[in-house]
């Protein structure tokens, strides 16, 4: 029986190996577009007073480029604690879906250290390169993605501060571009394909403006102003512009459709298409 059980520990092992190996492998190109990110991030890092340590640590803890962004940002206006943790919970809010998304990809006994784990080293691109795993994701493909991308991403947040404070001032605000660079690249792609998007993006950068020369609102923090637009400005849009499932819309008109043609079938068609609304939550 004892050895039944230590067969089977030793190959769980070396599976869970071969899965820390394989995501140390994919993580690879990740950690070089990070520290290349990170790199930019530093400079923000060190314009916001902090020290090389301390920007390390807070990469290490923070894994999302935004957020930490937005983090440093609220320290270099000298916001508070509460702005600092409404500002951070805003724009890190997608990783909420994004982790109760992975979850359900774990296998069923996975234990809550693990679970812990996976949703603490969640990133964009790790919980992209995590979903594209058939069938069940063993929690040691994260660790070794994180583990090789994430180093290099607080690797390179520390060297930033580095160069920060050897190279000329100059030189340091022409080389921040970097990070604007980073978040052109992340508005770009989703605002060339839909035109909401577009509108929305160059909308709040206008009201961004002018909120930064109105007389009451432009006294208050960056991280405030922030704050502020995010939740009126996507609430908004997300009321005047909800995304819909186009199957369901598409089953929605026809049951309209035989509802006009039929209207003893009204119950019918509003019970199809409760249920329908049902499970296509459920698979949500």
């Amino acid at each position: 029986m004892k050895r039944g059980r230590a067969m089977e520990s030793k190959v769980m092992n070396s599976d869970n190996k071969h899965w820390f190996l394989k995501g140390l492998k994919h993580g690879v190109p990740i950690a070089a577009g990070y520290f290349a990110v990170s790199f930019a991030l530093g400079f923000t890092a060190g314009n916001a007073g902090l020290t090389v340590f301390q920007a390390t640590l807070a990469s290490l803890l923070c894994n999302a480029s935004a957020g930490e962004y937005a983090g440093f940002t609220v320290i270099a206006s000298k916001a508070g604690y509460l702005t600092m943790a409404v500002i951070t919970a805003i724009v890190n809010a997608r990783y909420l879906l994004m982790s109760a998304a992975l979850s359900q990809k774990l296998p069923e006994d996975t234990k809550l250290p693990h679970r812990l784990l996976v949703g603490f080293w969640i990133t964009d691109e790790i919980f992209g390169a995590s979903v594209m795993v058939q069938g069940k994701l063993n929690p040691f493909y994260n660790y070794g993605l994180a583990v090789c991308s994430l180093s290099f991403w607080a690797l390179g947040t520390g060297s930033g501060v580095i160069v920060g404070n050897i190279v000329p001032p100059d030189i340091v605000s022409a080389l921040g571009v970097l990070l604007y660079g980073m978040f052109l690249a992340i508005i770009i792609p989703p605002a060339r394909k839909n035109v909401i998007v577009r509108i929305l993006v160059f909308f709040s950068m206008a009201a961004s403006f002018i909120c930064s020369k109105l007389p009451f609102i432009s006294g208050l923090s960056d991280g405030t102003r922030i704050i502020i637009l995010t939740v009126v400005i996507s609430g908004a849009a997300a009321v005047l512009f909800p995304i819909r499932n186009k199957d369901n819309m598409k089953l929605k008109k026809n049951l309209e459709k035989e509802q006009a043609d039929n209207p003893d079938k009204k119950e019918e068609a509003e019970r199809t298409f409760s249920d329908a609304d049902m499970k296509e939550a459920k698979n949500a």
